[in-house]
């Protein structure tokens, strides 16, 4: 099943609440929330407090991505605030397992993201305890970047590992009609995309259709 979520990081924050309705009113199956200290990425956004504000508004999961350092620190935050499910960067991470088993015990699916340059293999050990695996396809800190093609062998090969296993694939950065396609025949089963939604020139609903037009088109290719 291919699942959209739209991210937050591109929406109109003067009227937060009434884009995150929009969207989930067009069919989004989650919506993404990007948080960046100013230290693991070269950016500020948001915290708890917009998290709740987004909880309050929607009706569909919270998928919220830690870009911060500690971000042990804030699990408990974060699920408070109304996080279903929380993705930490292994890059950020000294103790990956021990955080995993700390976001599933304040009761949210667990995630890792992985940077451009981190292999799929770095997950090897961990690969029992994750729910969710959020691979980068750009540099993560801004939006409207261009998608890195090389990302699609990573997402193949985490196809590969995963095989069996309840677990979701998530694709960042970069997503738009034309690169959803390469990436859901890769292995993706969650497109994450802020720009070609939020800003699509018809509207939220006509962007949010126009990717899960490309990404069942590109599935019906693969399975022909």
């Amino acid at each position: 099943m291919i699942k959209i979520a739209p991210s937050i990081l591109a929406a109109d924050f003067g009227r937060l609440g009434a884009e995150v309705t929009c969207a989930q009113e067009a069919g989004a199956d989650l919506i993404h929330v990007d948080v960046m200290d100013g230290r693991f990425v070269p950016n500020i956004t948001m915290g708890p407090a917009v998290v709740e504000a987004v909880a309050n508004a929607a009706t569909i999961p919270l998928d919220v991505h830690l870009m911060i350092v500690e971000p042990d620190r804030f699990l408990r935050r974060f699920a408070d605030s109304g996080a279903d499910s929380i993705s930490v960067h292994i890059e950020a991470c000294t103790h990956l397992h021990r955080v995993l088993g700390q976001i599933k015990e304040v009761g949210c699916r667990a995630g890792v993201a992985l940077n451009p340059h981190t292999p799929a293999s770095a997950l090897q050990e961990v690969i029992d305890d994750v729910d969710i695996i959020n691979v980068m396809t750009v540099n993560p800190g801004f939006g409207g970047q261009s998608f890195i093609t090389g990302m699609t062998r990573k997402l193949r090969t985490l196809r590969a590992m995963v095989a069996g296993r309840d677990v979701e694939i998530e694709v960042d950065g970069g997503i738009n009609a034309e690169t959803i396609a390469s990436a859901m025949s890769a292995g993706a089963t969650i497109a994450i995309a802020g720009t070609c939604i939020f800003q699509h020139e018809k509207g939220i609903a006509a962007g949010i259709a126009d990717l899960r037009r490309a990404a069942e088109l590109a599935i019906a290719n693969d399975e022909s």
